[in-house]
């Protein structure tokens, strides 16, 4: 699934990461902790193609066999709308959007029809138990109903890779746990592979490996 080895990244003179090697297996999750500057949402936003590393002969990142290192912008950000999902801290939907709207989003702009991309969008509701809520607007959403449909909108596509970045940090417990227990569901019955950076320690513990980042390097 990923294969990745001798990933930096230098912002100006701050060496945030120093040569990280990472591995993800097809319809495995791996959690990654660290202390807040450690470089996890850096690391995460490369692995997702959302940043590059700095350049060195011997860096790769390689997503089902294809070396990210040698697409243009354009090939990357096709690569990650048909391939990749996300799912931040903010749910970060569009407020003048229903939830329909919103999770279809990333299906339109891969250019799938409006008709199909709603049928999409509905089994996806249903699949989350959201049926009642698609023309509802975020406001009209509690806080774990809206991140659900952040990730029904990261999945219309169908990826391969589920990348999120402190998913249940903005939830209330219980919300959380309903969350947490979503993304191993997403695995079983989708065989998505997931990273996930996190600081709930009860998330990091459930995944099939957990990783510690420590200024820039594994710990």
């Amino acid at each position: 699934m990923i294969h990745a080895t001798n990933i930096s990244k230098t912002y100006g003179q701050t060496k945030v990461l120093n040569k990280v090697d990472f591995s993800l297996a097809p319809a495995e999750i791996v959690s990654i902790i660290g202390p807040s500057g450690a470089g996890k949402t850096t690391l995460l936003h490369i692995l997702g193609t959302l940043d590059r590393p700095d350049k060195s002969e011997e860096t790769k990142l390689e997503i089902e066999g294809i070396d990210m290192t040698r697409l243009s912008d354009k090939e990357l950000s096709s690569f990650r709308n048909q391939q990749l999902g996300f799912v931040f801290q903010f749910h970060q939907l569009l407020p003048e959007f229903t939830a329909l709207e919103n999770i279809c989003l990333p299906a339109y702009i891969k250019g799938t029809s409006k008709d199909k991309a709603e049928r999409k969008a509905t089994e996806l509701l249903r699949f989350f138990g959201l049926q009642n809520r698609a023309e509802h607007k975020p406001a009209m959403l509690s806080g774990g109903e809206q991140q659900r449909i952040a990730v029904a909108r990261a999945l219309i596509n169908k990826p391969s890779l589920l990348l999120a970045d402190e998913p249940s940090g903005n939830l209330d417990t219980v919300a959380a746990e309903q969350l947490h227990d979503l993304f191993f569901k997403l695995r079983d019955e989708f065989s998505i592979s997931i990273i996930l950076v996190t600081h709930n320690k009860d998330l990091a513990i459930r995944a099939d490996r957990m990783l510690k980042l420590v200024d820039g390097q594994w710990s």
